[in-house]
């Protein structure tokens, strides 16, 4: 669907500064970097082929996960506001 990547990078962005991150509106695929320094992962722009699956999972699961549980305390928002 046309516009739902840019949509869910705006999410991120405002999911991540909640989060306490810093986050450039420009670039919210940015964010990564900076976590990836605050879990001890090497992770810079460019080649990342030494990285290790787990390494990039822990990454990947800490801002994933952050988004997830802010779709779900959203979505039981909009439930108790139907009742």
């Amino acid at each position: 669907m046309p516009g739902v990547e840019q949509g869910m990078q705006a999410f991120k962005a405002d999911v991540m500064k909640r989060e306490g991150y810093t986050v450039n509106p420009n670039q919210p695929d940015d964010v990564k970097y900076e976590v990836a320094k605050e879990l001890g992962v090497p992770l810079y722009p460019g080649n990342n082929g030494q990285l290790t699956t787990e390494s990039a999972g822990h990454v990947g699961g800490k801002i994933g996960g952050s988004m997830v549980r802010e779709m779900i305390r959203l979505a039981q928002e909009q439930l108790a506001n139907r009742e």
